[in-house]
């Protein structure tokens, strides 16, 4: 039985309320499969269904961010910080949006692995127990931030001077 606390016990849709869960075991299974589950022969280079199924069209990174969710549910599970389950939540989203790019955001998943940044991030804060955000997670959001706004800036101000220079 839980003991008594003054925040409501927040229980999964589907669920008994009993431990349910994700283990870390499928967690690492996840995160291999999507990351790091091939390697590339005579190098250490490694990538995994990611970049592969991010070649589909607008559905490939769809799907791609929501398996890459799993991990960061099992973080909010775990009672995880804010802050925390904001950069793994920023991860996944740079990784979504700049692999959404033709090609060149295929490389990037394959090199970026939010999904291996990502349960490192929740093992490490679940071994710890929670602690205070430092300095560094911060900068990564804003960092992240900031990057985000330019890749939805850059595009709206080369329209608005594509149309500004054909009115001339």
């Amino acid at each position: 039985m839980r003991p008594y606390s003054a925040e409501p016990e927040i229980i999964p849709p589907g669920s008994s309320g009993k431990s349910s869960r994700i283990d870390d075991q499928s967690l690492e299974r996840l995160a291999s499969l999507l990351d790091d589950i091939f390697r590339i022969p005579g190098t250490n280079l490694r990538f995994g269904l990611d970049p592969i199924i991010g070649l589909i069209p607008g559905v490939g990174d769809l799907v791609s961010g929501l398996s890459s969710s799993l991990i960061i549910f099992a973080a909010w599970q775990r009672g995880l910080s804010r802050v925390t389950i904001a950069r793994m939540v920023a991860n996944v989203a740079l990784d979504s949006l700049v692999g959404s790019m033709p090609l060149v955001g295929d490389l990037f998943d394959a090199a970026w692995k939010s999904n291996r940044k990502n349960l490192n991030i929740l093992q490490r804060d679940t071994a710890v127990g929670p602690r205070r955000p430092e300095w560094h997670d911060w900068l990564f959001l804003i960092g992240i931030m900031l990057v985000v706004a330019l890749l939805i800036t850059i595009p709206i101000a080369v329209v608005w001077w594509l149309i500004s220079m054909a009115k001339k």
